[in-house]
């Protein structure tokens, strides 16, 4: 079959697709980089091949509080059904072992192990009133079997012992640390601007609740690959990074929401980053913060992490608390937005080395800031000038002629002229 020939001329479709992929280049996407940390704080790592399995049922209780909530309850359902099939089978063996089964009225019986067992439906319900300590009333225990009395007892132990860890496991589950934690809230960015003279990292951290955190403390980590000397690459290496804090123990008053301050010198992995190899950096921020909730006791832990992508070159927080009639007030809704600040774009090791960089870079930004002033104020001038000629023009195009009354005599003499 012969081909169609198409309507549209073959050269102009070429040179049409020719100038299209030229004026769309084709990108690359990048590929996603691996964080070690997310954003809400779980950290991403996948543990493989492990081969003892059994180290977890050494400590069978924290297992059980790691599992996640259906695995739990399918547990927590199953080891009480478990124990009262058990003990029901127990109890149905002993009443058959006695006789209590026979259910001939005309023969004559000793007094039963349980009164009123006589099928293994009444020995479950026996079993899950012994070990609830329901107690209907209808089913109750004899003086006649020592064996009966020895699994009564060993049932209530064991029913305290599966109560104690189930309730126990469901409500350590439930007022888990890091439940207080998702209150604890981080700025989505990271920002690098001039505090006092120095570059700085900073990010912000608030709490949504009035429950304070007793004994707030920031720690900061720098996660990067890197390479030793002798060759052995550490895939993951921790740096600790201090935080510019005036208490020693770096603890925070976490009222509302603060600013944390990491200044960037001698001791920083980020001395060297300058704001054009900072897109380039391999590197991660991981911010802790850790404290213990008033209300419960309990020591809680928040985590978050910023890529170089997430961190801003020249940039600062706005401000979010304000003074409202006699109290602070806090605006969330500008929790993360930042404002652009002259920043030099160098490198905190060159800042160092040459100070007069960062005069420089704020001599241009008041002269910058003038000028665009000055625009703003040619403007309205210009304006101002624009509405006033307009409104002139208006005005006259609006004015009334004067008309020019004359008297009779007026009318006479100009007659007469």
């Amino acid at each position: 079959m012969l081909a169609r020939k198409s309507i549209i001329p073959e050269e102009y479709v070429l040179a049409r697709i020719a100038a299209e992929n030229l004026r769309k280049p084709r990108i690359r996407d990048r590929l996603r980089k691996a964080r070690f940390v997310a954003k809400n704080g779980a950290c991403n790592v996948a543990h493989k091949n492990i081969r003892e399995q059994g180290r977890f049922l050494q400590d069978v209780f924290t297992t059980l509080v790691d599992l996640k909530w259906r695995h739990t309850l399918v547990i927590f359902t199953m080891s009480f059904l478990c124990s009262w099939l058990l003990f029901a089978m127990m109890w149905w063996l002993v009443a058959f072992a006695h006789g209590d089964m026979d259910i001939r009225e005309n023969i004559m019986r000793r007094e039963p192990c349980v009164a009123n067992v006589k099928s293994f439906t009444a020995a479950f319900l026996f079993s899950i009133e012994v070990q609830v300590t329901i107690g209907f009333g209808g089913r109750m225990m004899t003086e006649e079997c020592p064996l009966a009395i020895t699994l009564l007892i060993m049932q209530n132990i064991v029913g305290l012992i599966v109560n104690a860890v189930m309730l126990g496991c469901i409500f350590m589950k439930t007022a888990q640390s890091h439940r207080r934690a998702e209150t604890l809230i981080f700025s989505r960015h990271a920002v690098i601007a001039v505090r006092n003279g120095k570059l700085c990292l900073m990010f912000r951290v608030g709490d949504l609740r009035k429950s304070m955190i007793i004994s707030a403390s920031v720690r900061i980590q720098v996660i990067r690959k890197t390479v030793t000397p002798e060759g052995e690459v550490i895939p993951i290496h921790q740096i600790d990074v201090p935080v510019d804090n005036s208490m020693d123990n770096n603890n925070i008053f976490l009222v509302a929401p603060l600013i944390v301050c990491h200044v960037i010198d001698k001791r920083s992995p980020l001395y060297d980053v300058s704001a054009s190899d900072l897109s380039t950096q391999d590197l991660e921020v991981i911010v802790i913060l850790e404290g213990v909730v008033e209300t419960t006791g309990i020591t809680t832990q928040a985590r978050t992490s910023y890529i170089t992508e997430e961190i801003l070159w020249g940039h600062r927080f706005v401000s979010i608390v304000s003074e409202e009639e006699g109290i602070y007030s806090v605006d969330y809704s500008k929790f993360g937005n930042t404002t652009k600040v002259a920043t030099p774009r160098c490198s905190a090791r060159e800042l160092d080395e040459k100070p007069s960089i960062l005069i420089q870079t704020l001599q241009k930004s008041e002269l910058s800031h003038q000028n665009s002033l000055r625009k703003r104020n040619s403007m309205r001038r210009n304006n101002s000038m624009r509405r006033t000629n307009s409104m002139r023009r208006n005005n006259s195009g609006l004015i009334i002629p004067k008309v020019q009354f004359m008297t009779p005599e007026q009318n006479k003499s100009s007659g007469e002229t």
